[in-house]
């Protein structure tokens, strides 16, 4: 069984065609999907995906870009909204000074609101992290000294210093298709190094779809592909890539039952 442990199914990419994107993921043995919330504003479509099919399971936050549009969000609101029983993470949140869709301010009392409410319920912490390295690590360094959270950095892609520096603090870490892109061989060389007990892998579907199918709509059965490479790049067999990927999932998310 695969776990793709980053997916946006809720979306108008998938409005048409859910049920077969779904049926052909389990098909290819993807026993397992996390539906992420990128703004509050959308939670009950996120949990509605979740609610309709029981290996899927869905997160709570707003992504950096949307921080703007959220200036009163608080630790407590998520707090209260991740008390549905499919919700199983905190996020996605962080931090993304390539675009500053949101000034710096707006995202870090958004990331601040985030990491409380990861502390308090000890879901793990979902986070995007792009053109911040620096701050961010210094961000989860003095976080962590205040009180430890599990926490997560999805669809990694930036530098080797910060994934050092979350290693140490004990930080879990997804690869995306990204890893098979042919100019992603600075990605590919941290994946080589990272802990393999705390390495997952993902699509961020309908985003960033793998070779040989980039380009296209991205869809979960795709995270075979990201496995794949992964198990090439870590020289691990598919069978040892499956079960260390869905393993590390499983271990950080524990609100999530195995199916």
């Amino acid at each position: 069984m695969l776990v793709d442990s980053h997916v946006n199914l809720h979306g108008e990419k998938f409005a048409e065609d859910l049920d077969a994107v779904v049926f052909r993921a389990q098909e290819a043995g993807i026993g397992t999907m996390l539906n992420i919330c990128c703004n509050i504003s959308d939670y009950d479509d996120v949990v509605a995906v979740a609610e309709r099919y029981k290996h899927i399971w869905a997160s709570v936050g707003t992504h950096p870009h949307d921080a703007k549009k959220k200036p009163d969000i608080s630790a407590q609101q998520i707090i209260d909204l991740s008390k549905h029983p499919k919700v199983i993470g905190i996020g996605e949140t962080g931090l993304d000074f390539h675009y500053n869709y949101s000034d710096e301010a707006a995202q870090l009392h958004n990331f601040q609101a985030h990491i409380e409410a990861s502390r308090e319920t000890q879901l793990p912490l979902i986070i995007h992290s792009r053109e911040a390295d620096e701050l961010m690590a210094d961000i989860l360094e003095r976080e962590m000294a205040k009180g430890t959270f599990p926490a997560l950095l999805h669809c990694y892609t930036s530098g080797p210093e910060l994934a050092k520096r979350a290693v140490d603090l004990g930080l879990y870490f997804s690869m995306s298709g990204i890893i098979t892109f042919k100019n992603a061989k600075d990605v590919r060389d941290i994946a080589s190094w990272l802990p393999g007990e705390r390495l997952m892998i993902e699509t961020d579907c309908p985003y960033l779809a793998p070779v040989p199918f980039r380009g296209r709509r991205n869809e979960p059965v795709y995270v075979t592909h990201v496995r794949d490479t992964l198990a090439e790049i870590r020289g691990w067999s598919v069978e040892e890539a499956t079960k260390i990927t869905t393993d590390a999932f499983f271990n950080l998310f524990q609100k999530a039952k195995r199916p």
